[in-house]
């Protein structure tokens, strides 16, 4: 914060997403003092796997998205990762936190520039979607290969990646109608994190595939299964309409 109130540098500070709480109290001043600072927090979910729980952030995206002035920017492959820096870079009085993954994340054949407005169709149907699953990071390749798993059911779903709720909620109202049109209820939040962010988004009618409890330690694929966060478990909440 002192180096962005002095000028002449772009600064950044980098840690593990869980040490975020450490972090908050100086993060709540740059967004209070409208510094666009950059915060990269990596390792954002279970997926750190042998550190065990006290290493494992579950509800620190909610913190995050709770602060006034802050955009909070979970990208899903490289591309995405790509328009979270020119998110940070461009910014001239909101502070942005990158929640990056420690595992490898697959590049998204859908991923584009609509990144940028903070949630934008990353796969979609041919017609009327019967169901919409919002997803973020990781978890938008779960969403994809659950709906490739599910080609044959002659179910209309459509993916939307939501990286920034923060950038979504600042586009037009035709553009957020768009994409979340209000006449499809059943939607699908799938995220590594805790549910709480994302009721305006998901509506009552919505299903969750979260992270609604602390970790454990373990190796991150046996983690991901045993707190339900599989393709699986994305087919089955979608079965549940």
């Amino acid at each position: 914060n002192g180096l962005m109130l002095y000028g002449g540098l772009k600064a950044y500070v980098a840690t593990f997403f869980v040490f975020s709480d450490y972090v908050k109290p100086m993060a709540r001043l740059s967004s209070l003092m409208k510094l666009p600072l950059t915060y990269v927090f990596t390792h954002d979910s279970i997926g750190v796997g042998e550190d065990g729980p006290t290493h494992e952030p579950v509800e620190q995206l909610t913190m995050l998205r709770a602060m006034p002035n802050m955009y909070v920017f979970r990208p899903c492959d490289e591309f995405e990762t790509k328009a979270g820096w020119y998110v940070a870079m461009s910014s001239k009085e909101t502070p942005t936190s990158l929640i990056l993954s420690r595992q490898d994340l697959p590049k998204m054949v859908g991923s584009n520039r609509g990144a940028l407005r903070g949630g934008y169709i990353i796969d979609d149907c041919m017609s009327k979607p019967d169901i919409i699953i919002i997803a973020s990071g990781s978890e938008v390749d779960l969403a994809v290969k659950a709906k490739e798993q599910l080609k044959d059911s002659n179910l209309n779903i459509r993916i939307v990646s939501m990286p920034c709720q923060e950038l979504f909620r600042e586009q037009s109202e035709e553009y957020k109608e768009s994409i979340l049109p209000s006449c499809v209820e059943n939607r699908i939040v799938v995220e590594a994190g805790s549910r709480l962010s994302w009721g305006e988004f998901v509506g009552f009618k919505g299903k969750y595939v979260t992270m609604d409890t602390f970790g454990a330690s373990g190796k991150p694929a046996d983690l991901f299964k045993e707190f339900h966060l599989t393709v699986e478990d994305v087919i089955k909440a979608i079965k549940e309409f």
